[in-house]
């Protein structure tokens, strides 16, 4: 599964979106089944400004058909409804690192 990191060297949340949008094409455009995106959880603890925004990105990029659909990584794993239907469609996400550790710092959209 390939890995899209918006969080590296601390950007603004446009910076992130910038990179988010531009990987997201070229991802596509290589015929990637899913991707792991890497945005973060904000350093207060709280849920930082990247992964929010890139949250409401997400819904976005669905409705324009850009994306088949996301998974949040705190839901990425066996025990979730949304983990077994991303495992079914991209198998190589139950050999990532992140699978079953409920990270809020990731979310893993798969493509059309």
């Amino acid at each position: 599964m390939r890995t899209i990191n918006i969080e590296a060297g601390m950007p603004s949340s446009q910076q992130a979106m910038t990179t988010l949008n531009n990987r997201i094409y070229a991802e596509r455009a290589s015929g990637a089944k899913c991707a792991k995106i890497i945005h973060g959880y904000g350093s207060t603890g709280k849920g930082g400004t990247i992964r929010t925004v890139c949250r409401q990105k997400l819904q976005e990029y669905r409705r324009r058909g850009m994306i088949k659909d996301y998974c949040y990584g705190e839901s990425l794993g066996p025990f979730s409804e949304d983990g077994r239907r991303f495992a079914e469609k991209c198998p190589e996400i139950r050999k990532d690192i992140d699978w079953g550790r409920e990270n809020n710092g990731i979310t893993v959209v798969m493509f059309k």
